[in-house]
């Protein structure tokens, strides 16, 4: 009797223990998808210098909030699961600026001079551990 009543009790564990993983697996998977969809929707499409500085301070607040680490140049650090880094190629001066250079300038100034000029999200990559969104190429398409 003893036998039987210690069968059930490690299979009931077992069968918690893999709910549980499924469950956490899948909070893990729902969310990615959630704050993917915030940046992916912007893959392929024109938006305006405002929607440029939106996805930047979404990425920036992205990576305050996951507590990404920044070197000396207070550039964001990339790591396995949850940074996102945005660059941004200008056409006026054919160069390309990443999101801190543009964030330490000031995102009003941005707004005044590109707000009616056009951009297009051109790049996305993801995570490889997670499959969250990591780095997004945006270019910009009319002067």
């Amino acid at each position: 009797m003893k036998k039987i009543a210690i069968f059930f009790f490690i299979t009931i564990i077992v069968i918690v223990g893999i709910s549980y993983i499924y469950l956490n697996y899948k909070a893990n998977y729902y969310e990615a998808k959630k704050e993917n969809n915030q940046f992916e929707s912007y893959y392929n499409q024109e938006f305006y210098g405002a929607d440029v500085v939106t996805l930047i301070n979404k990425a920036i607040d992205n990576n305050l909030t996951n507590s990404v680490e920044k070197d000396n140049k207070g550039k964001f650090i990339e790591n396995n699961t949850n940074s996102i880094k945005i660059d941004i190629k200008m056409l006026d001066n054919d160069t390309t600026y990443d999101m801190e250079t543009l964030y330490a300038g000031g995102m009003d100034k941005f707004i005044q001079y590109y707000n009616q000029i056009k951009f297009k999200c051109t790049k996305i990559e993801h995570h490889n551990m997670n499959g969250k969104v990591k780095y997004l190429l945006i270019e910009q398409i009319t002067q």
